[in-house]
């Protein structure tokens, strides 16, 4: 899947994948991380979410990565913020406060860069990406986080063959092999929501669940 896929999109406002309020399942089951609270957070494939503005009130610093400079302009605007930005090779930094957000490619994120976040908070990236770009994602993204890292993904699960992705369903065998090498991923929460998503169940689904993993690094 290409970047001007994503581009195009929030060029045209098709962005059903943005909420206009801070995602329940991030406010029950973060707490529950333990982080200090000037924990870096890595929020990958960001967008204009308000779960940032959330993790920010908590005490964190957060680091968002986004490819669309459309979403990140508007996410500073319609949240009053008014960011200093700084170019740095390929990638645009943006910074207001304790949140910042890095315009490119995440691929394009340095070793140090990762490093320095320990804790992370995935709920729309890992569903966006097609089964080729997983792996490597998963790897470039976590395999090079902080070796104490923890956070939450946010999945979804559904029969793949009744709908074409984004976003793409992903069980929980695909998951685990997909971390193995560095995280452990363990399913703290999983429920049905086909009925509270109608624009699904129109496009054919007949199960939608949507699934939360606690992560942490791998020890030793």
């Amino acid at each position: 899947m290409k970047a001007d896929f994503w581009l195009e999109r929030w060029r045209e406002g098709q962005t059903h994948f943005h909420q206009s309020r801070i995602t329940p399942l991030l406010q029950k089951y973060w707490p529950a991380l333990e982080l200090p609270p000037d924990s870096r957070v890595l929020v990958p494939l960001c967008g204009k979410t308000l779960d940032m503005i959330w993790l920010a009130e908590q005490g964190h610093s957060v680091l968002g990565v986004e490819l669309s400079p459309l979403a990140v302009e508007q996410f500073f605007s319609e949240n009053g913020l008014r960011p200093d930005t700084h170019a740095s090779g390929a990638v645009t930094h943006y910074i207001a406060g304790n949140i910042e957000i890095i315009c490119g490619d995440i691929f394009a994120l340095d070793a140090g860069t990762l490093a320095a976040c320990s804790a992370a908070y995935d709920r729309a990236a890992l569903v966006a990406l097609p089964e080729p770009m997983r792996a490597r994602y998963v790897d470039h993204v976590y395999g090079q986080l902080s070796r104490r890292y923890r956070g939450l993904l946010l999945t979804l699960d559904y029969p793949q063959e009744e709908m074409d992705g984004p976003p793409f369903s992903l069980g929980d065998a695909e998951v685990q092999s997909l971390y193995a090498a560095h995280s452990n991923a363990e399913i703290i929460d999983r429920r049905g929501i086909l009925d509270k998503e109608p624009k699904f169940a129109a496009r054919g689904l007949t199960r939608l669940d949507t699934v939360v993993y606690r992560l942490s690094a791998r020890q030793g």
